[in-house]
């Protein structure tokens, strides 16, 4: 024993030397790749706003100018912006530009090794970069990045560095005492048997136990095993970001750490709706952003996806029990599908979700209407739901996940019914500051319904915000606002930001087709020449998604650059959607009659050739929308209020190739992650317009350093790091609640003493 301790102690003290000089070697590469991302990220940031910059500038705006930085600034890494117009003028700054930096001392900042600051929220990066316009200089642009995330990740590096050595170290140094045991006893053993002459006449008795299966060593084999796995089990539950996200891997969270646990989704739309054509039946998937996200996650889980059945031959395919088995070609989960009135759904639908919550939560300009009858129907099949999701559950602590603003009142009914459910609540739209979402007559008892939720996710940290200040407006609930934890009537909600993505990498089907077949038959399909110009809009026929206003910078692109007639068009994808609400019957004929107009308009220029707009207001398969993605230059999505919009990461999904241009609202969840895109606000033509051209003439090494950088994070941050985030945080959860309760604990023992 003491020889084998006499090796173990010097192999530790080795891997712990190594672990100490390996950790600082480590940290300067991260340094070194985070300090060149930053570099190049600066030069697309410079690129994209110098045109709009110098023409504030230009225009003596110092107010236009600073807020200009202000909302560039929302980028949570961009600390703070400048610039210079010459070295002796003071600089034009947003309000954390740090005092060292100074137009007469940038030199020091352009040498290499000086771009970094020290500041008390952490280590800053200064990058500097020359600003020309047709060739002459024009000062110099100052971003100030926050680096102290790189600190953040090297101590999860060093913690991980330390985990791996203490675990190789233990395991290595079990190996070693195990031999050292076992060449003791065998070599004891073998000497007794010499000495009562065995081994030399005859072999020893068959029946003599092994060494390895020594009694013994079962209790440090065990322990050994136990450690390793509450090991893996932390770095899983704490450091998702260091997790491959595949489907693959989400299945095998649920395996490992809800251990195939009950998971059931709840939603009014279906992934999957069957409707007659004549004597067939044919299957179609929904344009529905929550159906894009949703749909991969339960083919890498399994389980019950609950939703209203409101296909023409949903009733036929289903068996006695309301089930169906779903992809058709290959079936990996079931739908359960509820049957409602035409009196539910015109209440609860169209009614009380559509016509009341969706204008509320969205700042579009169309007034919200309630009801007190679409009331009573919106609460009636919420609790209809429910009673589903029971009847659906095989626990009584399943995982539900509800989906969106159709089910505010759900989670609380859920709780009442399965008191040990964990419900999992997302809000797919807008969350609305307290002022605006205070109009709803029901407001109490909406907010009310989504505390019965063990976690309540948001797109953005914004909406988080707003709702946990609609809490404090609306009840008397304890709110903590550093864990953003709100506690109602013994219950606690966890409030989350969890941003929505899209599958990654896209399926082999959706991207199959070269994108030079999809430009061509695209183009052939729309009577188009092989080398016109294309952008492509794809959108649910709705208010809030800017049709209009996309149109109408199409309109001013042409007036102002009119060199584009006849070589551009732009393909609007809109798929009908809720055109019984006297609403959305207005919209439609708003866009039809204006792409009818600009049409008329530019056709009469003394310029033949194809038209400016080819509106499609027709469903499309997920297929169909990748090839017109694919097949055009430039994807232009322009909403109004967005909670995150998946039209967007779609189309940077779908280009392989790395090629096209990606225009942006501002007001949508994406722009926070895709900075790289050109953002523009949707209400000023002109600045659409200018993107619109920038997009169709932008040189194709800059798309490509553009799209690379946008589908990098999608890769990164795909559907499957979403619905894992969200698990993991529920497996955590349901963990901490098996564990005994502290103070109970402690009056125990105060008693018993």
């Amino acid at each position: 024993m003491r020889l084998s301790l006499r090796f173990v102690l010097p192999l530790i003290l080795v891997l712990a030397g190594f672990a100490w000089a390996i950790v600082p070697l480590v940290d300067q590469f991260t340094l070194r790749w985070f300090v060149r991302d930053m570099d190049i990220r600066s030069a697309l940031i410079a690129n994209t706003i110098t045109e709009s910059l110098l023409e504030q500038v230009a225009a003596g705006s110092k107010v236009k100018t600073a807020n200009f930085f202000v909302r560039i600034t929302q980028d949570e890494r961009l600390y703070a912006i400048g610039y210079c117009a010459t070295p002796q003028t003071a600089p034009l700054a947003s309000k954390l530009l740090p005092a060292d930096i100074r137009c007469d001392n940038l030199a020091r900042f352009e040498t290499a090794g000086d771009h970094l600051l020290k500041s008390t929220s952490g280590p800053l990066l200064v990058s500097v970069k020359p600003l020309e316009s047709a060739g002459v200089p024009m000062g110099k642009l100052v971003l100030v990045h926050d680096m102290s995330f790189v600190e953040r990740r090297s101590e999860e590096t060093r913690r991980y560095v330390f985990f791996f050595f203490a675990g190789l170290a233990a395991v290595i140094s079990l190996i070693t005492v195990i031999i050292a045991q076992l060449s003791w006893r065998g070599w004891v053993q073998g000497m007794r048997a010499l000495l009562r002459g065995e081994g030399l006449l005859r072999q020893p008795e068959a029946n003599i136990e092994r060494p390895e299966f020594q009694p013994e060593f079962r209790p440090i084999a065990r322990d050994l095993q136990r450690l390793i796995r509450e090991l893996e089990s932390e770095a899983l539950s704490r450091d998702e970001g260091q997790t491959t996200w595949t489907a693959e891997s989400l299945r095998a969270i649920l395996q490992g750490e809800l251990r195939g646990e009950d998971v059931i989704v709840v939603s009014n739309r279906e992934p999957y709706i069957h409707q007659r054509k004549g004597e067939r039946i044919e299957v179609q998937r929904p344009a529905s952003g929550l159906v894009t996200a949703m749909e991969p996650i339960m083919r890498a889980c399994s389980g019950t996806w609950i939703a209203h059945g409101s296909g023409s031959a949903d009733r036929e395919v289903v068996d006695k029990h309301d089930h169906v088995q779903v992809p058709p070609e290959h079936p990996a989960y079931q739908i359960r599908r509820l049957w409602l009135t035409p009196e539910e759904e015109a209440g609860y639908y169209f009614g009380f979700a559509n016509e009341g919550l969706w204008p509320l939560c969205h700042i579009a300009h169309v007034r919200p209407i309630f009801r007190s009858s679409d009331w009573a129907q919106y609460e009636a099949v919420n609790r209809k739901f429910a009673r589903a999701v029971v009847e659906e559950s095989k626990t009584r602590a399943p995982i539900v996940l509800v989906q969106d603003y159709h089910f505010a009142l759900l989670p609380r009914m859920i709780r009442e019914l399965l008191p040990d459910a964990t419900v999992i609540t997302f809000w797919h739209i807008p969350w609305p500051n307290p002022e605006s979402f205070s109009i709803c007559p029901w407001r109490e008892q909406i907010v009310s319904g989504l505390l019965g939720s063990s976690i309540l996710g948001f797109h953005t940290q914004s909406h988080c915000n707003n709702f946990v200040d609609t809490v404090d407006r609306l009840l008397e609930a304890r709110v903590d606002r550093e864990s953003f934890r709100v506690s109602l009537g013994g219950h606690t909600t966890a409030v989350r930001r969890y941003p929505i993505s899209i599958d990654w990498p896209p399926a082999p089907e959706m991207v199959g087709k070269p994108v030079a077949q999809c430009r061509e038959e695209i183009r052939r399909a729309n009577g188009l020449p092989q080398e016109h110009a294309l952008g492509i809009g794809v959108d649910r026929l709705d208010y809030t998604k800017g049709i209009v206003e996309r149109f109408r910078a199409i309109e001013r692109l042409l007036e102002l650059k009119p060199e584009w007639i006849g070589r551009f068009s732009f393909i609007q994808i809109a798929a009908p959607t809720r055109s019984s609400i006297e609403e959305y019957q207005s919209h439609e004929a708003q866009v039809r009659a204006l792409a009818t107009r600009i049409n008329e308009r530019f056709s009469r220029s003394g310029r033949a050739g194809p038209p400016p707009i080819l509106l499609k207001i027709e469903h499309h398969e997920p297929q169909q929308v990748y090839e017109h993605y694919r097949a055009s230059e430039i994807c232009f999505v322009s909403s109004l209020h967005d909670g995150m919009n998946l039209v967007a990461k779609e189309f940077v999904a779908s280009r392989d190739d790395e090629r096209g241009v990606l225009i942006l609202s501002q007001f949508t969840g994406a722009a926070r992650e895709l900075p790289e895109a050109l953002i523009v606000n949707p209400y000023d033509a002109d600045q659409c317009a200018a993107a619109l051209h920038l997009a169709l003439s932008m040189p194709a090494q800059e798309q490509r350093d553009r799209m690379r950088l946008m589908r990098s994070l999608i890769g990164e941050f795909n559907v499957y790091r979403w619905a894992g985030r969200m698990l993991l945080d529920a497996a955590i959860m349901r963990r901490r609640g098996r564990l005994p309760d502290a103070t109970a604990v402690a009056t125990a023992g105060g008693s018993n003493g």
